[in-house]
């Protein structure tokens, strides 16, 4: 991508000038960023220095159809932007529409409990963008799209691979991040570190996942974009057994309940599990104990696969508070939920909380990965 983009049409600057309209601005743009001169940009458009001069300057236009299509082919421009109409331009159009539809509702299908299908809707897009980006088109709005796209589908894959692979998921969102460092736009940055940050603790990188997330944090421009981020970092810190950030973001994530309109991570059903899962790992599993029986009802539709989370969170504390009956009927629920899903990373959360201690859950667990497993690799 850097290669392609090392004049970045997609930078706030470039845009400023796409929108402008004016050829011999764009011109002196596209020499500024290359370091080419005007004889070597006359090389690449078909003029000599003398017309490339005279159009910079404003005193020579370009006014054919043709020729305006040529030029915004060599700059890998989208032909509307000089004004050109064309089926490629109507298909790049669509293309674009299309593929912001497509990742809204790749979203909607993947908290819908539908995570498998919402991958299989984003392969192909994020295919198509990624030849695009290497036939050398660096549009801001491709390249926007791109990095929605390749987070959609880590984000969908966190769902849908086992532990052992979750490092892909966390690959793809992160191979969203230049891109949204170029783009200068704290909010945009912001929501890929944390869909990034989560990802990583998925995949166990502990300490880059609570780094990811406190820079995201740090960059959210609004109250409701750091109250996307609280809960996962509070997740991570827990993880990480850092026991001081997690009480302190928990802290602050209670202080915007009652500022933030709820979403489906940020309720007070959610942030129930997250500390009750985090006082566990850093050591508090008397207070978690104590917590487990307070679970507010929940205030808004909750995803499905965040009712597995929760209940196999549940069935942890009630196996450390040594109610055996209470974690099997979570887990038996869990399972069932999981199976329908198919969230293997989740089958095998149930199967170390059962352990030898709840032997019928761990094995039905392992049993239903391993048809997963058969049905992923045919």
């Amino acid at each position: 991508m850097a290669r392609h983009a090392a004049w970045r049409w997609a930078t706030g600057q470039a845009q400023l000038v796409l929108n402008a309209g004016d050829l011999g601005e764009i011109l002196r743009f596209y020499r500024a960023v290359t370091g080419l001169t005007q004889t070597d940009l006359g090389v690449l458009l078909g003029y000599d220095k003398t017309y490339i001069s005279a159009v910079e300057l404003g005193k020579r236009s370009v006014d054919d159809v043709g020729s305006r299509r040529r030029i915004a082919d060599r700059l890998r421009l989208p032909p509307h932007v000089l004004g050109i109409t064309d089926v490629a331009d109507t298909d790049h159009r669509a293309m674009v529409q299309f593929g912001q539809s497509t990742v809204r509702l790749a979203e909607i299908a993947r908290q819908s409990g539908h995570a498998t299908e919402a991958v299989a809707e984003l392969w192909p897009l994020v295919a198509r963008l990624e030849a695009r980006l290497e036939d050398g088109h660096t549009e801001r709005e491709v390249l926007r799209l791109l990095a929605q796209a390749r987070v959609g589908l880590g984000v969908a894959l966190g769902n849908v691979l086992p532990e052992e692979r979750l490092a892909v998921a966390a690959r793809w969102t992160g191979k969203s991040l230049p891109i949204a460092h170029h783009f200068a736009d704290p909010a945009f940055s912001s929501s890929v570190l944390r869909m990034h940050g989560n990802e990583l603790r998925k995949a166990g990188v502990k300490s880059a996942a609570v780094d990811r997330l406190q820079h995201a944090a740090a960059l959210a421009p609004t109250p409701e974009a750091r109250a996307a981020v609280l809960p996962l970092l509070a997740r991570a810190a827990g993880t990480l057994g850092n026991g001081a950030l997690f009480d302190t973001v928990v802290s602050e994530t209670e202080e915007l309940l009652d500022e933030v309109e709820h979403t489906w991570l940020f309720n007070p059903y959610s942030l129930h599990e997250i500390r009750l899962r985090g006082l566990v790992a850093t050591g508090r599993e008397d207070l978690a104990i104590g917590l487990v029986e307070r679970a507010p009802a929940p205030s808004m539709a909750v995803a499905p696969q965040w009712r597995v989370i929760q209940l196999i969170t549940v069935a942890h504390v009630r196996l450390l508070a040594d109610d055996r009956d209470g974690a099997g009927t979570c887990l038996e629920a869990a399972l069932g939920e999981a199976a329908r899903q198919r969230l293997p990373h989740q089958l095998q959360r149930i199967m170390r909380v059962a352990g030898n201690r709840l032997p019928s859950s761990c094995d039905a667990a392992a049993h239903v990965l391993d048809r997963l497993r058969q049905e992923m690799a045919a």
